[in-house]
């Protein structure tokens, strides 16, 4: 048995522009690049669906990564690193769920290269997926081998086709905030919420967002939280030092007098896409917040779960994240 470790040779373009970065990323097997943290990986390990001959830096295009708040939005540039979202004072004020999600990133080296644009647009970690020889649905084969073959760290909830379970942290604390993704591509310049921006296997099993090959993530646009609106972000991992999220809970409420008027629980590390506890949404809405209703809500999020051989006990890790993060909020 052989393992390709080589990267192999690719031209690399300095963009002066988005438009000419679009341009660009019309060649045959070019791939946008900004950190390269996951891009680089998956092209060392020679996965089939990282053949790319040409890698378009973005992050030579002036004004890419900022961090801007414009009256009841934040905007911040797709290229600014990871450390600098959780480092920013106004994003630590006004949107802590975000920066608490940014600052627990994988590691500090990573997190000072990384890019929010590259946390939310990264692959799987899917042992399958990462190993060249197995050839599964996300490579364009014909088969999950999560479904027969060790499964610990794999979807519970919604996943058809292919289990995989979305790796990042940030995602769900941008879609408890109904961050918005302002995309360009060939065909101009669109706004998509983060509730559309992720697709599930059974939309198209090889993608994991709406993105095609020539459009950019440029900018992700949050609203600042409400008065009255407490967030928090709890990841749980395997290990002390970096990992990916076995589970995670980004949770968005307003309270008032411990009554839950509006929010939002959104799940990691337990579905192909980050997860939106809705029927935990719709159940607290107007109760007392209360370890009563906390139980409740966290074990209504987790119906539907289906969970496999080996990643039963994430049913429970969820619940007990969700209410952690609930009863942390009052």
């Amino acid at each position: 048995m052989t393992i390709n470790l080589d990267l192999k040779a690719f031209e690399y373009i300095n963009p002066a522009s988005i438009d000419e970065a679009v341009a660009v990323l019309g060649k045959d097997k070019a791939k946008v690049m900004a950190g390269g943290t996951d891009l680089l990986g998956g092209m060392k390990d020679g996965l089939q669906d990282h053949h790319f001959e040409v890698l378009v830096n973005i992050k030579s295009i002036p004004n890419m990564a900022y961090i801007k708040e414009n009256g009841n939005t934040i905007a911040i540039g797709a290229a600014t690193r990871v450390q600098d979202v959780a480092d920013d004072p106004v994003v630590k004020e006004k949107l802590p769920v975000l920066a608490q999600a940014a600052g627990i990133v994988a590691s500090p080296q990573i997190r000072n290269l990384g890019t929010l644009g590259g946390n939310l647009a990264q692959r799987p970690r899917c042992w399958y997926y990462r190993h060249e020889l197995f050839h599964c649905y996300k490579k364009g084969g014909d088969f999950c081998f999560a479904v027969t073959g060790s499964n610990k760290y794999h979807a519970i909830l919604g996943g058809e086709l292919c289990y995989i379970v979305h790796p990042s942290d940030t995602a769900p604390a941008l879609m408890a905030l109904n961050a918005t993704a302002k995309i360009v591509g060939p065909n101009g310049e669109k706004m998509v919420p983060f509730d559309d921006f992720f697709i599930g296997p059974r939309v198209d099993v090889l993608r994991e967002n709406v993105m095609g090959p020539q459009d950019i993530l440029v900018e992700v646009q949050v609203p600042v939280l409400k008065p009255n609106t407490k967030s928090i972000y709890l990841k749980y991992k395997e290990r002390g030092v970096w990992d990916f999220a076995l589970t995670s809970v980004a949770a968005v409420a307003t309270i008032n007098s411990g009554t839950w008027e509006d929010g939002r629980i959104v799940l990691g590390g337990v579905a192909p896409v980050p997860w939106p506890a809705r029927e935990a949404d719709k159940f607290l809405a107007g109760k007392t917040l209360d370890e009563s209703t906390a139980r409740e809500a966290a074990d209504r999020a987790l119906f539907g779960a289906r969970p496999m051989t080996d990643n039963s006990f994430k049913i429970d890790l969820a619940k007990g994240l969700i209410e952690r993060a609930l009863l942390s909020l009052l």
